[in-house]
Order: structure tokens, then C-alpha cells, then sequence
């Protein structure tokens, strides 16, 4: 079997072992889907990719490598801590792109621009669709979480790629206390992504934390926040239909209930969203819309093994 390069990388963290890890092929040549699915059930880790040179029509557009996005379960269009990790991993692999200004991915939902922020990079969020959910399923969904109706603020279908049902809850202590049926979640097909956003944050405070990596993010973006005690989003992933009970930290996720929240001014248009105390780690995603309106989704990323996969 050929030696191939491989890292793990560790996405949304600057400490090893505290975001969510993924699983990276620098060459995936040769690789067919069942080879690279079976792969990707064998590390059992939310995602692993394949990295591949972008296509003909993909390479005259700027795409400077392409990638492909497996969990457990199946293949994905898109994923945010792949990308980032992705990119991560064939940057320190000696990777050059086209342009001196920011990276271009090609993935199965199309092209994704990246740019590089001190030791960050961050992704332009895909665009979005959204759409109000069948009140059945939120019904059904609330029940397999362990969640009260009045728990829940509100409600959205969100696609960008994976589809998600976004729920925006009331109480931190609720949303930090769910235990899912896991397999009910499972039986009804649903990705389910939640979130709280701490009400003492208005539409224009840049939400930082008192800590080294959040006063570098003030400093990059220019605009200098005041230090709180707790991010000004919580967020939690169930994932069960693709294999994946409880995601650590979510790039995709995270991305559409940016462009929900602040679109709906729930959110403020620079914040950091924390995700998977639940399972023991720290994950940071680093959320700024521009002036155009775009969305970035940015985080560190650090490698932790480095070596070769026979595959």
C-alpha cells in the first residue's frame, strides 16, 4: 500500500487537544470514495479529508488545492473545520497559492476563499439559505433533546451546504445540561445545531475574552473590545444521522448561525462563539462580518501528529 503524508490537526484551538480533531490525507490521488470512506470510518474522528489537485475549471478560477470531506457516516459538500484544518495542514506542508492575498479551496459546494490573520485563518461562509422549520419536528427534535417549548426562542432551517436545525435557546445552564436520545435524533434524520447568546451583548460590541488569544483577534481586527468573563455564544452540535453523536467544534455550524443572528440582530457582527465544554474541551470560533456583509468564520489550528498513513 502507497505511504502517504498525513497529519491530525487540532481546529479551533491554540492548545493541542482542546478543539476538534481531524484527520488529513495530503495525497488523496488514487483514492476512490469507498477507499476514503472506509478510511474515514477507521479514524472515527468527525471529519477526515482528502487533499487532491483542484480541477482544471477549478485551478483557471484561483482554486489552489481540493479537498474532500468525509465523517463516519458520509461524504460531506462542505465542513468549516476541515476546511481550516485542511488548509492549515497543506500550508505547513510547503502549499503555495495562487494569489499572495488568501487561499482558494475547492470542495464539492463549490469554491471557498481563506485568509490569513496573524496565526488564524478564516473561511468566507458559503452562502446561505434559510427557512422556517416544520413546527413538527421542532416538536420532535425538542423531545429527543430534553427540551421544554419554552425553552426555545426560536427556530431555522439553515443551509450552506449541511443542513442544520437551528435552535436558539434561552437558558445556558439548559443548553450546557442537555443529554440527547441520541438515537431518536438518529431516526429522525436531523442535524441539530443550538446556541445561547448572552443578552448582555448588543449588535455592536465585539464580544473578547481576557485571554491572550482573544486580545490578538482585537488587535488584528482592528477594533478594540472590552475583556468579558464568558463568550457571547455557547454553542452544541448533535450529529447522529452522519455518525457523529456531539461535534466538539463546528466551522459550518457556526458559520449559518452567524448569518441568522446577526441578520435577525441577535448577534453582534464580531463575536466569539465557545463550543465543546461539554466534552471537556475549549473550542474558540472567531465570527466578523464586513463591510460587504460577508461572514468570516476564523480559529487557530495546531498540528499534533505528523507522519504517514499506508493507504
Amino acid at each position: 500500500m502507497p505511504q502517504r503524508p498525513f497529519n491530525q490537526v487540532d481546529v479551533f484551538t491554540d492548545t493541542p487537544y482542546l478543539g476538534n480533531p481531524l484527520a488529513v490525507v495530503l495525497d488523496g490521488t488514487g483514492l476512490d470514495s469507498d477507499d476514503m470512506q472506509h478510511f474515514a470510518r477507521w479514524t472515527n474522528l468527525s471529519e477526515t479529508t482528502f487533499v487532491l489537485p483542484p480541477s482544471d475549471e477549478a485551478r483557471a478560477q484561483g482554486a489552489d488545492y481540493r479537498v474532500r470531506i468525509f465523517t463516519p457516516g458520509g461524504e460531506l459538500p462542505f465542513a468549516g473545520h476541515p476546511t481550516l484544518g485542511s488548509c492549515h495542514a497543506w500550508l505547513q506542508a510547503g502549499g503555495v497559492p495562487q494569489a499572495h492575498t488568501h487561499i482558494v479551496q475547492e470542495c464539492a459546494k463549490g469554491l471557498v476563499t481563506l485568509r490569513r490573520d496573524g496565526s488564524q485563518l478564516a473561511f468566507a461562509a458559503p452562502p446561505l439559505q434559510r427557512s422556517q422549520p416544520d413546527p413538527a419536528l421542532v416538536g420532535q427534535v425538542a423531545a429527543a433533546l430534553g427540551l421544554e417549548a419554552q425553552h426555545i426562542l426560536a427556530s431555522q432551517l439553515l443551509d450552506n451546504g449541511p443542513v442544520w436545525l437551528g435552535l436558539q435557546i434561552n437558558s445556558l445552564e439548559v443548553l450546557l445540561a442537555l443529554q440527547p436520545d441520541h438515537q431518536r435524533l438518529k431516526a429522525l434524520g436531523q442535524k441539530v445545531g443550538l446556541v445561547h447568546v448572552d443578552p448582555g451583548h448588543t449588535a455592536t460590541t465585539l464580544v473578547a475574552r481576557s485571554n491572550r488569544e482573544a486580545r490578538a483577534f482585537g488587535q488584528r481586527s482592528g477594533t478594540v473590545g472590552h475583556p468579558v468573563d464568558a463568550p457571547g455564544l455557547t454553542v452544541r452540535a448533535f450529529a447522529a444521522p452522519i455518525g457523529v453523536p456531539e461535534d466538539p467544534v463546528t466551522g459550518s455550524l457556526n458559520a449559518s448561525l452567524a448569518q441568522w443572528l446577526i441578520a435577525e440582530g441577535v448577534a453582534p457582527t464580531r463575536y466569539i462563539a465557545t463550543q465543546g465544554t461539554c466534552l471537556g474541551r475549549h473550542g474558540q470560533v472567531f465570527i466578523s462580518q464586513d463591510n460587504t456583509g460577508q461572514v468570516w468564520v476564523g480559529g487557530d489550528s495546531v498540528t499534533c501528529i505528523a507522519g504517514f498513513v499506508h493507504l
